[in-house]
């Protein structure tokens, strides 16, 4: 369903900031993007939402490379969301709303704002509807970001940092609620997550990018302590408890 095959792009052509990364995923599966802090993960999937144009690669979905399309049809196939969802004085339901715009041709209609409802209600926002987004918190704007994708029915669904500004309670839920989409609608779900363990217990596939590359990909396999102590330079063991994966960092051992 989605292959991106050797995307690459840089600044400038001395200091590429990915350098050929690939991986394929099938609908149904939610891919984790992991590694440091400036390893190319955000540049990643701003080039496959075309944020970013990349300097070579394709994304193809169901055989169709969404770099050439228009960013109508583009927005159909692909949802992007930020790390930083926006503000403003918008209401929370007409912010969710947005997501149907590429669906919209004169105004909306009452499948657009059924849509609409649906995803405000997968995110919990019901009571939040009529509330502006300046008077959310930073996790609340960030459900109705996700909210807002979902309305856009993708077959892609892009997640910078999902979790970032949500308690630990708001991060299994988001987290589970993109699982079960995933599974239900039989779409790919592409997450950037710097916490492993919401990763590898809501993830099923994961990519690993080191310096720009994809250092490793592939299922729960290749969740290893060696593989986790390459990228992150940080000890861990991974142990299993009730039946949950758990990554337990040792910072302060030296490698």
């Amino acid at each position: 369903m989605l292959e991106v095959r050797d995307i690459s792009f840089g600044y400038t052509s001395e200091s590429p900031v990915l350098d050929g990364v690939g991986f394929s995923a099938g609908p149904g599966e939610v891919v984790a993007v992991l590694g440091n802090n400036g390893a190319g993960k955000s540049t990643l999937i701003k080039c496959m939402d075309r944020i970013l144009k990349p300097g070579g690669g394709e994304v193809l979905v169901d055989g169709t490379n969404v770099l050439q399309l228009s960013r109508r049809e583009h927005a159909r196939i692909c949802a992007y969301v930020p790390q930083t969802p926006p503000g403003g004085d918008m209401t929370v339901f007409d912010a969710i709303l947005l997501g149907r715009r590429p669906y919209i041709t004169w105004d909306a209609s009452a499948r657009d704002r059924e849509i609409a409802h649906e995803a405000a209600s997968l995110l919990r926002l019901d009571g939040f509807l009529l509330r502006r987004l300046n008077e959310l918190s930073g996790g609340e704007r960030q459900k109705a970001a996700i909210a807002r994708a979902l309305a856009q029915e993708p077959r892609v669904l892009l997640l910078d940092e999902p979790t970032s500004s949500l308690d630990p309670h708001n991060q299994h839920e988001t987290m589970r609620i993109v699982r079960d989409i995933a599974r239900e609608k039989g779409i790919c779900a592409v997450c950037i997550l710097h916490d492993l363990n919401l990763a590898v217990r809501y993830c099923s596939r994961f990519l690993f990018i080191k310096d720009g590359k994809a250092f490793a990909y592939g299922g729960h396999e290749i969740m290893t302590g060696e593989n986790i102590e390459e990228v992150y330079h940080m000890h861990v063991h991974i142990i299993d408890y009730m039946g949950i994966p758990i990554v337990v960092p040792f910072p302060e051992i030296k490698l």
